[in-house]
């Protein structure tokens, strides 16, 4: 079920502020670095698009799946994906 529009912006918002944090403390980088990262990549890219309804993963599955996409060009292999 797709949810308010204002709703998911938010939660979109939220998810990626988490997600850049933990790209900056990964790749020891800036979290404006890490969000520049996050929002050029194709994890990000499913998380706008509504009708996946990627905001119901937790913030540490989207970086797992952003995380294998770095490794393997594609976010679709990480295992909360795969099932």
């Amino acid at each position: 079920m797709l949810m308010d529009k204002r709703l998911t912006e938010h939660l979109r918002s939220t998810i990626n502020a988490e997600i850049s944090l933990l790209i900056s403390k990964k790749c020891n980088l800036s979290e404006f670095d890490g969000l520049r990262i996050f929002l050029n990549s194709e994890t990000y890219k499913m998380l706008c698009d509504d009708s996946l309804e990627m905001w119901e993963f937790s913030p540490i599955a989207l970086f797992d799946m952003w995380e294998n996409e770095i490794a393997t060009g594609n976010p679709r292999n990480s295992l909360y994906l795969r099932n």
